[in-house]
């Protein structure tokens, strides 16, 4: 643990207790969920084979319309709603859900929410 800001070592230790439980395989691979300040990214990962299966983020080309700011709820809304269309496109229709230490409240459930929506199952 580098970081030495309070609440960068409280998610640390929560992520390592949920990764403890959590695992991506090839059947169910996991969604994980990062959030900064401005943008938040998303992607359906195989741990056993080590792959990425489907990505998105804010940033992503096909979130063009995003032009302000990308660290609300309605993109994160967007964000969950791309990699779940990725991740159904690729195959995946069950997934194990990552929320990476953060609190499931605001944008990562709004992102959560809008992945369920389109079809994934988790």
């Amino acid at each position: 643990m580098a970081k030495t800001n309070p609440r960068s070592r409280a998610r640390t230790r929560r992520k390592a207790h949920i990764r403890k439980t959590v695992r991506g395989t090839e059947t169910r691979p996991r969604l994980s969920v990062f959030r900064s300040a401005r943008h938040i990214y998303a992607q359906v990962v195989d741990d056993v084979a080590g792959r990425t299966l489907a990505s998105a983020s804010t940033l992503s080309p096909e979130l063009t319309e995003l032009k302000g700011h990308g660290g609300n709820c309605d993109a994160s809304a967007q964000v969950g709603k791309l990699v779940a269309e990725k991740a159904l496109a690729a195959g995946v229709a069950r997934v194990a859900f990552d929320r990476n230490g953060f609190l499931y409240h605001g944008r990562v459930k709004a992102l959560a929410e809008a992945a369920r929506e389109a079809g994934l199952q988790f």
